[in-house]
């Protein structure tokens, strides 16, 4: 991608918007589409998305809510749209997205409609697309405020992955390469998962020595799908399995965390959900997750009793406990990673 090649970034949540900061940074022509056309003229009239993230200028990047506009000319569309928006939004813009373009998946979820990853979804919707993926441990404001952030680039086209490399690395944003989108993609969904159940645990004061037991064995239970599914053990070790799983499970801007306290806290989902203008993925990803595993057979016990406290209104004391009572097994017997 040459330097004056247009990019065009579908979303103007924080991970779209911080997104397209970085890549105004490199010096790139950047284009943030909206669906909102408020949000977009409220970013260009200030120069700020004062809706996702307040405080942050946005130099170099231009908002605009017609698909048209953003996407004419782009040699590179990044999709961050929720992932339960990506069909409704890719759907009409389709017909616009330059044919030669890549497309970067950053979305951080599942298609709910059938569990299947967001790449491919997006395959389906644009087949002989180039589609990547973006995953790893990054809250977009960090991003947006250039510190230094190590995410993985994963595509089945090993060229296409480090041409994306090249051109997206910077310092403070540094790229790894990864064949196993599917690995890349199951990491980046199911920490959400698993970041509700420790905001859960959290939330009940139960401490630190819980907190780590749950992200160890929240780890196991993603592997244990990622590699009945076909991924790849090692995925599961990299950043966008422990580092994205570790980074949400106990970072303070982590949303799903932040969502399983406040239900742990008496709060209802729906009213835990309206406080923040941002999507937690991980309720979405944790109906998808549990179709995925009872598709594979696979053993999915913290998942199974997030979705009840989510769905069925199980007391969190009551699902905790359930999990600390399970029949207790050799670690080896229970581990993709062993």
């Amino acid at each position: 991608m040459s330097d004056s090649a247009a990019v065009a970034v579908v979303g103007a949540g924080s991970w779209g918007t911080a997104l397209a900061l970085h890549v105004a940074r490199l010096g790139r022509r950047v284009r943030l589409w909206a669906r909102d056309p408020q949000l977009a003229r409220d970013i260009a009239r200030t120069g700020e998305n004062a809706r996702y993230l307040p405080g942050i200028p946005l130099a170099g990047v231009e908002a605009t809510a017609s698909g048209e506009r953003a996407l004419s000319g782009a040699a590179l569309v990044v999709v961050a749209v929720p992932s339960h928006g990506v069909e409704g939004v890719i759907t009409p813009l389709s017909p616009v997205i330059p044919p030669a373009a890549a497309i970067v998946s950053a979305t951080k979820g599942l298609d709910p409609r059938c569990g299947r990853p967001i790449s491919q979804l997006l395959g389906a919707l644009m087949p002989g697309g180039a589609i990547a993926v973006l995953s790893g441990p990054s809250f977009a404001r960090e991003v947006a405020l250039g510190q230094p952030t190590a995410l993985v680039v994963a595509a089945p086209d090993g060229d296409l992955a480090r041409r994306l490399q090249r051109d997206l690395s910077a310092r403070s944003f540094r790229l790894y390469t990864n064949r196993d989108v599917l690995g890349v993609e199951l990491g980046g969904a199911l920490k959400n998962v698993m970041a509700i159940a420790t905001g859960l645990c959290d939330g009940l004061g139960l401490g630190e020595n819980a907190r780590a037991a749950l992200i160890t064995r929240g780890l196991a239970e993603i592997a244990r799908l990622g590699v009945a599914l076909g991924a790849q053990p090692a995925t599961f070790a990299g950043l966008a399995g422990l580092g994205d799983l570790v980074l949400t499970c106990t970072g303070s801007l982590s949303r799903n965390r932040a969502l399983g306290r406040e239900i742990a806290q008496g709060r209802t989902l729906a009213e835990a959900e309206r406080a923040t203008p941002m999507v937690a993925e991980g309720v979405r990803t944790t109906a998808s997750a549990l179709r995925l595993a009872r598709g594979v057979g696979i053993p999915m016990p913290i998942c199974e009793e997030v979705g009840a406290v989510l769905f069925r209104g199980k007391p969190v004391r009551e699902a905790l406990g359930d999990l600390l009572a399970r029949d207790p097994r050799p670690e080896e017997e229970m581990d993709a990673l062993a």
